[in-house]
């Protein structure tokens, strides 16, 4: 009898566990929302619409045994009001699941973050994202807190490139 028992266990968590991954990818074919024009570039989801960010390569510089990551300008052009934004990304050779989210310091006419020095001390921290897939290669990332104010910059983990905007 316990066999049975277990059995029917084992069978119906399999059965629940089908069922919400068909609800799970029925809901993400559902996306009508609009569609990023280029590949590998996160794009802010605004009423409706979608907006670029800005697409910079972010300067390697060495300062006193800390390696920092600077981007020309002080503020970026690409400005949201949403604390909480939302982007829509669509993936060719960027894994969406590898972007990481940063806030950058203005410094001068500059925005940086730090890279860290020896072994990673001194390294800013990422912030939580929240990745979902909407379709194929098709990925909604979200702040997964509020963001303050400020200058922010979403990368890809080991890369230079810097897609950046401003919350204000």
């Amino acid at each position: 009898m316990e066999g049975m028992a277990s059995s029917f266990a084992a069978r119906a968590a399999l059965a629940l566990l089908s069922v919400a991954f068909f609800c799970t990818a029925a809901k993400a074919e559902d996306y009508s929302g609009p569609r990023p024009p280029k590949a590998d570039v996160p794009y802010l989801l605004h009423a409706g619409s979608l907006l670029s960010t800005e697409v910079l390569e972010a300067k390697e510089e060495n300062r006193k045994d800390v390696t920092v990551f600077v981007v020309p300008g002080a503020a970026s052009p690409v400005k949201t009001p949403m604390a909480e934004p939302i982007f829509i990304f669509t993936s060719d050779k960027i894994a969406a699941d590898t972007l990481r989210l940063y806030r950058l310091t203005v410094n001068g006419a500059n925005r940086e973050v730090s890279g860290g020095g020896k072994k990673k001390k001194g390294a800013a921290v990422p912030l939580r994202l929240t990745v979902t897939q909407l379709g194929d290669r098709l990925y909604r990332v979200e702040a997964y807190e509020s963001l303050d104010p400020g200058e922010y910059s979403l990368s890809p983990n080991g890369s230079n490139e810097a897609f950046c905007f401003s919350v204000y």
